[in-house]
């Protein structure tokens, strides 16, 4: 009977751990990771900028008006993670990151985008 194991040579075994290397090499250069470095955080209230902030840096904002929202920027991403607001919707909205998305908060007529370029190539319709 015949042996149908696998026998490896050290070149054979260079060769695979180099396709492993490349593989991983490629998938760490072109994975998108996001528009942080160029991206920025806009917030308004009642139609008008109030700040805009990198959306790369770690930063909380409070804004006032005629209820109370805590802003948190965080790892390239943004939410809402306090509001004393009746319903509460601008807390679901989560953490986002992408530029083009936003979160509102209407009883406090605030509004947070995220600006910047947008991972959208073109939109039908």
């Amino acid at each position: 009977m015949k042996d149908l194991r696998l026998h490896f040579l050290k070149g054979d075994i260079l060769a695979i751990a180099a396709v492993v290397v490349l593989a991983v090499g490629l998938l760490i250069f072109f994975v998108p990771k996001g528009d942080t470095a160029g991206g920025a955080v806009q917030v308004y209230q009642d139609g008008k900028l109030l700040r805009e902030f990198p959306l790369n840096t770690d930063e909380s904002f409070e804004i006032n008006g005629d209820y109370h929202n805590t802003l948190e920027i965080r790892n390239g991403k943004v939410a809402i993670t306090h509001s004393d607001c009746p319903g509460g919707d601008c807390l679901s909205s989560g953490w986002i990151g992408t530029a083009g998305r936003s979160i509102v908060c209407l009883p406090n007529r605030v509004e947070i985008r995220i600006v910047g370029k947008s991972d959208v190539d073109f939109v039908v319709g």
